[in-house]
């Protein structure tokens, strides 16, 4: 099992901690503070994983992500529109453990490759999913991460999230056998983190509303607090 999937299942609150410099709407979102600060206090309020946006939609860089992967000792996710085999090693080489592969992006004979290229470098397939038809086409999925993303990347993740899909689709996660489930984006507080683990899902990333947060420590013991 890889160290990004071993790190999220094993974990205690199993959430991707994100970092990115700005919003869907070109918000800033690090105010200020720097990479490192953000990874600090991450790793202080408890995440067994760390996600990087390099896209520079979000503000993101390649040097961002070198920046928290010398910084932290916790498997990282590169989040980018990874379409291309030389940019899996490009993001090894920047000590990513974990990449994303978008399923609606890619036609089902690519994201077939792409997932078997991520495995062999030693990258976990972070696979970013929809619809049904998008989960059945993800090989080898008990040895990837199968993400529900709850917003539109077809308008830049802007607008409000639709949780109801990770709830509609968790059967279909779990029927094509991967062992992290996991929700991502539009997950606005400890409520909700702690209602999609309840419902069973065993990962969540989380961004937006941690950098936002003035106490993710707090958010993260209000969490737990509420899935005793």
């Amino acid at each position: 099992m890889s160290g990004f999937l071993s790190a999220l299942l094993s974990a205690e609150l199993p959430l991707i901690m994100e970092i990115k410099p700005r919003d869907p709407d070109g918000t800033d979102l690090l105010g200020g503070r720097s990479a490192a600060e953000v990874v600090d206090t991450y790793e202080r309020a408890g995440a067994p994983c760390l996600s990087v946006v390099t896209g520079h939609w979000f503000g993101g860089s390649a040097d961002l992500l070198r920046e928290v992967t010398r910084r932290t000792g916790k498997p990282v996710l590169q989040k980018d529109f990874i379409t291309r085999r030389e940019q899996l090693a490009t993001a090894r080489d920047l000590g990513a453990s974990a990449v994303l592969l978008t399923a609606g992006l890619l036609p089902s004979a690519v994201l077939a490759r792409m997932v078997t290229a991520a495995l062999a470098a030693g990258l976990t397939p972070f696979v970013e999913v929809t619809t049904e038809r998008e989960i059945a086409a993800v090989p080898h999925a008990g040895e990837c991460v199968l993400a529900v993303n709850n917003k539109d990347i077809k308008v830049r993740e802007r607008g409000t999230a639709d949780l109801t899909r990770s709830a509609v689709l968790l059967p279909a996660l779990l029927a094509a056998g991967t062992r992290c489930p996991v929700s991502a984006s539009g997950i606005r507080d400890a409520t909700v983190a702690a209602g999609l683990l309840g419902q069973g899902f065993a990962g969540l990333l989380i961004g937006t509303s941690l950098l936002r947060s003035t106490d993710v420590t707090a958010w993260a013991d209000e969490v737990r607090r509420l899935r005793r």
